[in-house]
């Protein structure tokens, strides 16, 4: 089976509403069977004109897995406890190798 990985690039605008997304987050991701690699932390630009505030990538053990996870009830409120707290949230599913 090929990963997938779901990344989201973040920049926070309200951080006391957006601890309240970020409590519920992991028993989705736990309950979806897919693990943080990254969730935020340090950021350098190499190239380009990308700035990003927060980086998060989960892996998933298939790109279905990731997709059930978005679409799961548990994430789904943990999506709603993200609402206002965010300038952008940006996410994706991209398959690995």
């Amino acid at each position: 089976m090929t990963p997938a990985y779901v990344i989201a690039d973040v920049k926070v605008s309200d951080p006391d509403q957006y601890r309240h997304y970020t409590a519920l987050t992991p028993a989705a991701v736990a309950a979806a069977g897919g693990e943080f690699v990254v969730r935020g932390g340090r950021t350098a630009v190499l190239e380009g004109k990308w700035s990003p505030s927060r980086v998060v990538v989960i892996r998933f053990e298939s790109f279905e897995a990731a997709q059930a996870f978005y679409d799961s009830a548990l994430y789904l409120e943990a999506r709603g406890k993200r609402a206002g707290a965010t300038d952008h949230f940006n996410m994706i599913i991209v398959e690995g190798i």
